[in-house]
């Protein structure tokens, strides 16, 4: 007999923010704390049955798994019970006492205070078992890990608020009985057809059977009660992803998906295909609609939950997908792999290779059709994902080709951000004569639409992709070129425009390199600060732009790099000019070398601006600016 120790213990500050949120704000959304309990209670079922397979003991004599949810009308009382793996008291203040998901302090600093936007966020970042608390002011968890004696049970309570309880309990049967204590205006969830409703619509899929008392009819004896009578399985208790195609509605793929994946949001699209033959293994695989908050962390958890001859392996099983399509979720069950299946086997297996190779396959075809026959649909998961899928070049070389016809951007003559196009359209509308896809990298569409080194590209009327996130350079380093056609960065190296320019530009071009020879050379021993100073023909509308080396990092990946506190070797920058913009034609001409070292500051420090550095001493740059407005007001 066990002697009741209770001691009382505060929750994280980050549930507690939580649980204030669910109760007050997801009222329009409350009958999902059913499915998310009951998803949680068929996990536990499944992570005993993977356990037993190397201690049968661990069923204790009875192997048959299943959920039971009952109910007190009465007394306003919902129960979820099953005979799962269960928790000790280090798993229950592991699981309940706290959030253990990363990206929980990301989420919270997203909360606005407006309802339905919040509401919107949690639907993304999962749940679980804080749901209860929506329709329940107390909830009661009474849990035993299965292989401990009867008197390790654990009793955890709470009233949803600052604390919970836990109290040392004795439970002889394994698993974990959750009792619901209903709000007084949440006695719907204490009804029979409400709650068979509710589990037929959310967790038909579950592979372990629900059972809930039978309804009583009006032929029923009136002596005889519900809990009198056995209880029925409600739902099909068949592992979703082993039935036909042909027998699944949309509906139930979409519930399954929010099973799997505590997402509130329905999936994009799905897959699901039976494989036979040198392998054999079923995946059923899915898009999000929605990003989670932690889709930049490369750490988090991730990957297919795994199953072998349905029994069930690991959730997170990353070794069938590459780290580039961490944002896929699904089951994949093998024939192929033994019973006892390790990380460490999983990772020297040739069959995972050959499996892994496949379901890429299968997810970019999925999304190459998905872009030719549904461009708003590909539109909303380039949005959400394709800052993830710019990571594919420099991961998968054997897809490199099919990955890069996936990507979207704005253009130079798109009209807007939102409007994008994808390499293989600008490839064929490329000029005739271009060789070179053209793409300028910038801190936001405005900075590209705008740098002084895309005038010559917009007179000639030559697109220019406009790559303005934070891994776009990164990205197209690794690509390098598309359809046989080479990218080139328009601010760097000196441009060749040759296959650009008639005869008459390129004529024109050394008549004033020629003639400039002496400006360029002031202008070298003025500005130490740059390595080089040209005149180019890159330029119709600004007086100059600064170029780094053909090979050099760009400026935008520069600044994200010193903004993040990496320390950078300076580049070896070159000034080049228009000689024909009449600042740069009254700089040649000023006889008085003091002013045009002035002058050439300005000239320079302007540049600078245009491209969007930051000038390191902005004083000095504005007190020689009013002395030149100071001069021009005389």
């Amino acid at each position: 007999m066990t002697v009741a120790s209770k001691e009382t213990l505060g929750f994280k500050t980050e549930v507690k923010q939580l649980l204030h949120l669910m109760i007050h704000s997801l009222y329009s959304n409350k009958e999902i704390f059913l499915r998310e309990l009951i998803s949680n209670a068929s996990d536990a079922c499944d992570k005993l049955r993977f356990e037993a397979l190397q201690n049968d003991a661990l069923f204790e004599g009875q192997s048959e798994l299943a959920v039971h949810i009952n109910f007190d009308t009465d007394a306003r009382t919902l129960t979820i019970e099953d005979n799962g793996i269960g928790m000790n008291r280090e798993d229950v203040i592991s699981h309940l006492g706290t959030i253990a998901k990363s990206g929980t302090a990301e989420f919270l600093g997203k909360l606005t205070g407006d309802q339905k936007q919040d509401s919107q966020l949690i639907g993304q970042f999962g749940v679980g078992f804080y749901s209860a608390f929506i329709v329940a002011d107390k909830v009661v968890v009474d849990t035993r890990r299965a292989g401990e004696s009867a008197e390790q049970g654990i009793r955890w309570e709470s009233a949803g608020e600052g604390e919970f309880s836990l109290e040392t309990i004795d439970k002889p049967e394994r698993g974990t009985r959750i009792t619901l204590h209903l709000k007084a205006d949440e006695a719907e969830f204490a009804d029979n057809y409400r709650l068979r409703s509710l589990i037929k619509k959310y967790s038909d899929h579950i592979a372990v059977p629900v059972f809930l008392p039978p309804e009583i009819s009006a032929d029923d004896d009136a002596d005889e009660t519900e809990t009198s009578k056995a209880p029925e399985a409600v739902n099909q208790a068949k592992a979703m992803w082993t039935r036909s195609r042909s027998e699944l509605t949309d509906e139930e793929y979409q519930e399954f998906y929010k099973h799997i994946s505590h997402d509130w949001n329905e999936p994009l699209t799905w897959m699901h295909n039976r494989v036979e033959g040198k392998l054999d293994y079923t995946s059923l695989l899915y898009i999000p609609s929605k990003a989670p908050f932690d889709m930049w962390n490369r750490d988090t958890a991730r990957g297919l939950k795994l199953y072998v001859q349905r029994v069930f392996i690991m959730d997170d099983a990353e070794q069938f997908l590459p780290l580039y399509l961490r944002f896929v979720k699904g089951v994949l069950d093998s024939n192929d792999l033994s019973l006892n299946v390790s990380r460490e086997i999983l990772q020297q297996d040739k069959q995972v290779d050959s499996m892994r190779s496949a379901l890429v396959k299968r997810i970019l075809d999925t999304l190459t059709k998905l872009a030719k026959n549904d461009s708003d649909k590909y539109q909303q998961f380039w949005d959400e994902f394709g800052d993830v899928l710019k990571e594919g070049p420099a991961e998968d070389f054997a897809n490199k080709e099919k990955i890069a016809a996936l990507f979207r951007f704005a253009t130079s003559t798109s009209g807007s951000e939102a409007q994008t196009v994808g390499l293989a359209d600008y490839v064929a509308r490329m000029q005739e004569g271009q060789k070179k896809v053209y793409y300028i990298t910038a801190e936001s569409y405005a900075a590209g639409m705008g740098s002084p080194h895309i005038e010559y590209f917009r007179k000639k009327g030559i697109e220019v992709l406009l790559l303005t996130d934070r891994v776009d350079e990164w990205m197209v380093g690794h690509l390098n070129e598309f359809d046989g056609k080479s990218f080139q960065d328009i601010t760097k190296g000196e441009l060749d425009l040759d296959e650009l320019a008639d005869e008459d530009e390129k004529k024109q071009q050394e008549t004033l390199q020629e003639s400039h020879k002496n400006l360029t050379e002031r202008l070298e021993k003025v500005l130490p600060e740059v390595k080089s100073v040209r005149v180019t023909s890159r330029l119709t509308d600004s007086p100059a732009c600064l170029v780094v080396g053909q090979f050099d990092m760009g400026g935008h990946m520069r600044r994200m790099l010193e903004a993040a506190g990496q320390k950078m070797p300076e580049p070896e920058i070159t000034l080049e000019i228009n000689p024909t913009h009449p600042l740069i034609e009254r700089l040649d001409n000023e006889p008085d070398e003091d002013r045009f070292a002035e002058l050439a500051g300005l000239i320079h420090a302007q540049a600078q601006l245009a491209e969007g550095s930051q000038l390191k001493n902005p004083a000095e740059y504005v007190g020689k600016l009013n002395k030149l407005l100071l001069d021009l007001m005389k």
